[in-house]
């Protein structure tokens, strides 16, 4: 099986810009529409509506991967760290805080350079036990391959499905530090470039898990960083959710 990494331009991204331009532009009459409604309300419903949207994002992101976490957990976690009294808070566990911490810092430091060491800190913030499951698995650090190639495959045990093997361990180090020396530019349109960044991430699978999580975190970045906002006003995640088998078919179409 080909996949786009084979290709000898690797990882120079094309797209044709006469079919994206006027979705683009709908995009951003949209955002302006969004953010000056919101400005227009008082800062404490800003506020709520951040609360309620990153709530949802985490939410999302993480059924997105066939996990459900506790609503109420969520919601007390992002308040917390919005500094939002709630009526009714409760404890959160450790992984709650971690992909809440995770979604956060993307967001809330849009503005600042996506690192190695942020990188690392964001997934291991998602494991806080070092394990996936049952499973031990490399935690802050690059995968290393020593188990087995790794891929992405779905269907039973014994009836699995390929739908995409990554590059070998040994090529994500570069792979890495040319993905962040674009990530980090900023003269792309950060629209189509959140969906560049997103593709292009889970296309390296850089960690042994969370690759969706963190790819759909640095979307979110972006998102931010569009809007020139901390504050959250709309989910990706939750769109994601909603077409969740186009989402993983669009993605396998375009890595082969």
């Amino acid at each position: 099986m080909n996949y786009i990494y084979h290709n000898l331009d690797w990882p120079k991204f094309r797209w044709d810009n006469s079919s994206i331009i006027a979705l683009l532009a709908e995009v951003k009459y949209l955002q302006g529409l969004l953010l000056g409604k919101m400005q227009s309300i008082g800062f404490e419903q800003q506020n709520e509506a951040s609360l309620e949207t990153i709530t949802l994002d985490v939410l999302k992101s993480t059924e997105i991967e066939g996990q459900l976490l506790n609503v109420d957990q969520v919601r007390s976690s992002v308040a917390r760290k919005l500094g939002i009294v709630l009526e009714y808070s409760v404890n959160s566990d450790r992984d709650v805080d971690g992909i809440v911490n995770m979604v956060m810092d993307a967001t809330a430091r849009h503005d600042q350079l996506l690192t190695t060491d942020r990188l690392f800190a964001w997934q291991s913030s998602l494991f806080p036990s070092g394990r996936s499951g049952l499973f031990e698995i490399n935690v802050g650090k690059w995968r290393n391959d020593a188990k087995a190639p790794m891929q992405v495959v779905s269907s039973p045990i014994g009836n699995e499905k390929l739908h995409f093997q990554a590059q070998g361990a040994e090529s994500i180090p570069e792979e890495m530090e040319i993905f962040l020396k674009w990530f980090n530019q900023k003269e792309e349109d950060l629209f189509l470039k959140a969906g560049v960044a997103h593709l292009w991430f889970v296309t390296i699978h850089p960690f042994d898990d969370g690759n969706g999580r963190v790819g759909r975190a640095l979307s979110e970045m972006l998102l931010a960083r569009a809007d020139n906002s901390a504050q959250r006003f709309y989910s990706l995640s939750n769109q994601l959710s909603l077409k969740r088998k186009q989402y993983y078919l669009n993605l396998e179409q375009a890595q082969k």
